[in-house]
């Protein structure tokens, strides 16, 4: 994906960059249904309906402008920390 890389927010120096991810989840568990759409208040944090998993996800980064790059580990993945995958509507998508 082509980006600009400023160095710093608002900075005249416009810098062609690129950067790729690729990031895969699998499902590890069962899904669960979670929040309370319509019944609680629009402005309340359960004022949502989602259906989801815990997961691993694995991931591949990288990144390139002029003079430096990168390049993840291969492979790199959430066995030390946390994924969840589902889905989720809210706001006018409750209706």
């Amino acid at each position: 994906m082509p980006v600009i890389d400023t160095f710093q927010f608002a900075h005249p120096f416009l810098a062609p960059s690129t950067v790729s991810f690729r990031v895969e989840w699998d499902a590890t568990g069962p899904p669960e249904q979670l929040g309370s759409g319509n019944a609680v208040p629009a402005t309340d944090p359960a004022s949502f309906l989602g259906t989801f998993a815990p997961a691993r996800s694995t991931g591949q980064f990288s990144g390139a402008e002029l003079g430096f790059s990168f390049v993840s580990k291969r492979g790199a993945s959430t066995d030390l920390g946390y994924a969840q995958i589902g889905t989720e509507r809210n706001g006018i998508f409750l209706s």
